[in-house]
């Protein structure tokens, strides 16, 4: 599992990931009306929003609040609000690679906060490419499961076009190409293995170590960054060692 994963893990295991319910709101709402924007207003044949909407419910995220968000993202909303996905790149503290996924109605807003929340991390922001050339995008999705069920869907998985299959503490990660995704989704819906995420990511090309006390020096620097509202995803290129992890769960 990848850095990355690793972390989000502990954090929704914590419950520390978005512990404020109107920020939950704030991000499900984004994630729902970009996700309508991009692929249509109907969670049957859109599997981005299938996945937001299911997010939406499982926080008890009123029905018309979902409804107004899938409205507002096919452009049938009234409020006039235009919200567009912005990518920022620089360095965590330790010189560690980020790419911070923001959605946003105001860039100058977001890049003065994500600025000023790395800044005083002891990170810096970049500029465009500066960092991007060492993730690449893939196809991304974790389905809950034992080690039993593995093998089924790695089975499934590959024959659907992905590249790798991986299993930690309760749930197995599927990746593959970008362009796998519709096949790779629609597989899964089929034999009835519901992702608990599914999406388009970036995942680094190489990860870097660090030592334990560093690794959880940059890792409150992103809980920072991601308290900010406009956030909806950090990916990084530090991989998170056992011992980190276990030092991380004791916080």
């Amino acid at each position: 599992m990848s850095g990355h994963s690793k972390w989000a893990t502990i954090k929704r295991k914590k419950g520390a990931a978005d512990a404020k319910r109107g920020q939950v709101f704030t991000r499900l709402t984004r994630e729902i009306v970009m996700a309508a924007r991009e692929g249509g207003g109907d969670p049957d044949s859109n599997f981005r929003l299938r996945l937001a909407v299911e997010k939406a419910r499982a926080q008890n995220m009123p029905k018309e609040n979902i409804e107004r968000a899938i409205k507002r993202g096919t452009g049938e909303g009234k409020d006039g609000v235009v919200y567009e996905e912005v990518m920022y790149e620089g360095y965590a503290p330790n010189g560690v690679a980020v790419l911070i996924e923001c959605v946003t109605e105001n860039r100058n807003r977001t890049v003065a906060e994500v600025r000023h929340m790395l800044s005083r991390s002891g990170g810096t922001l970049g500029e465009g490419g500066s960092v991007g050339w060492q993730f690449k995008r893939v196809a991304y999705f974790t389905v809950p499961g034992d080690e039993a069920l593995v093998d089924k869907v790695f089975e499934i998985a590959v024959e659907a076009g992905a590249d790798d299959v991986s299993y930690d503490d309760g749930e197995i990660e599927i990746t593959g190409p970008v362009e796998s995704f519709k096949t790779l989704s629609d597989a899964l819906r089929a034999n009835n293995l519901n992702p608990d995420e599914g999406g388009l990511r970036m995942v680094a090309n190489q990860e870097m170590d660090l030592s334990v006390d560093d690794t959880l020096q940059v890792l409150r620097a992103l809980d920072n960054i991601e308290e900010l509202d406009d956030v909806q995803n950090i990916y990084h290129n530090m991989r998170i060692s056992d011992e980190a992890m276990a030092a991380l769960e004791e916080e």
